[in-house]
């Protein structure tokens, strides 16, 4: 792994008067796999969402590929052609097949003729298993399905960095499996820099060149995962493992 293709400093967020992010210090290499964890609230959410823009930053600075995230369109633009984004909920248009739901960024974002976007979408619904659902609505889909839907949308887009947000969390527990083996199949073949927001331990062992543990808005810990899940360094790390492992 190289330089740091994300780059976090000082960064502060609040809402209203909740102060949501202090301090934050990140450095992410290209190539890295990162799984952030933590209790409801802790920031999360909110400090993946910042390293595409979905949310703003008011205090430090955040740098993507070189790119350093202000209030300015074009970069914002930039730095979103860069990062892939997989949600909670799926966010899918349910007016629109499957297929048309994979070109609809390729064609208009980046300029790719129909036919190059279509057998794109093909290619990567066949990557997260489901090339045989291209002409189907998404609520004909289960939900693992859609999940994956929204996976291969995302890599369509060739993004240098995958963010993942809770992407297991709406699942029945039958199809959370299903999502996290396509998930672990990408990560080992694509070599692509991936930041998950989870509680799936399992994934995170399998998956994860480093765990980051937040609470209250900070970086209260981050290390490998065999160190992170072994000795756990800090007695709120301890206190977190100890209500989700089991």
């Amino acid at each position: 792994m190289s330089e740091s293709i994300v780059s976090m400093r000082g960064v502060n967020k609040w809402f209203g008067e909740f102060h949501v992010l202090r301090n934050i210090d990140l450095e992410v290499k290209r190539g890295e796999r990162i799984v952030v964890c933590g209790p409801s609230g802790s920031g999360k959410s909110t400090m993946i969402r910042c390293i595409n823009r979905l949310e703003n930053h008011q205090a430090g600075t955040i740098q993507v590929d070189g790119v350093e995230l202000i209030d300015d369109l074009k970069r914002i633009e930039t730095v979103r052609r860069e990062v892939g984004m997989v949600f909670q909920h799926f966010n899918l248009f349910p007016h629109l097949t499957v297929l048309e739901n994979l070109t609809l960024g390729p064609c208009w974002v980046l300029k790719k003729p129909r036919a190059e976007a279509e057998a794109l979408a093909i290619k990567y619904l066949e990557r997260v298993r489901i090339g045989d659902q291209a002409h189907k609505y998404p609520g004909q889909l289960s939900g693992g399905q859609q999940q994956r839907v929204a996976i291969a949308r995302s890599l369509c887009m060739n993004p240098k960095i995958m963010l993942f947000d809770e992407p297991t969390s709406a699942l029945d527990p039958e199809m959370v499996k299903e999502v996290l083996d396509v998930m672990i199949t990408l990560a080992q073949e694509s070599g692509m820099t991936m930041l998950c927001v989870t509680h799936e331990m399992g994934f995170a062992r399998k998956v994860a060149d480093r765990v980051i543990f937040m609470d209250q808005g900070e970086i209260v810990e981050q290390g490998k995962p065999d160190d992170f899940f072994s000795a756990p360094r800090t007695d709120r790390a301890r206190h977190f493992l100890d209500q989700i492992v089991h």
